[in-house]
């Protein structure tokens, strides 16, 4: 049997206004509270892609399954994040596999 999280969960996302990204990392980090992940992170982008710049902020979490994703979004804090988010982030885009 593979060790192998069933779901890894990707989101990249750029802010409207580059001072901003901060408050988004903040606002991403409550989600570190929610207890479904078995592995959460909020990171800066590296930007050490030369061809790819828009992305300023990722979220890289791994669940043991559907499940498990579907109870982290549904967590309070998950709808907390999004409206300290959403107002000051542009690009958003969200991969499961």
């Amino acid at each position: 049997m593979s060790s192998r999280p069933n779901i890894r969960h990707v989101v990249f996302f750029s802010a409207k206004n580059k001072d901003d990204v901060s408050r988004i990392i903040e606002g991403l980090s409550l989600l570190a509270e929610i207890p479904h992940a078995d592995v959460f992170e909020v990171r800066n982008n590296t930007r050490d892609d030369a061809l790819s710049g828009e992305v300023d902020v990722v979220v890289y979490a791994e669940f043991a399954n559907q499940d498990a994703l579907s109870a982290y979004k549904s967590h309070p804090l998950y709808q907390q994040s999004i409206d300290i988010v959403r107002p000051l982030r542009d690009l958003r885009i969200a991969a499961d596999f």
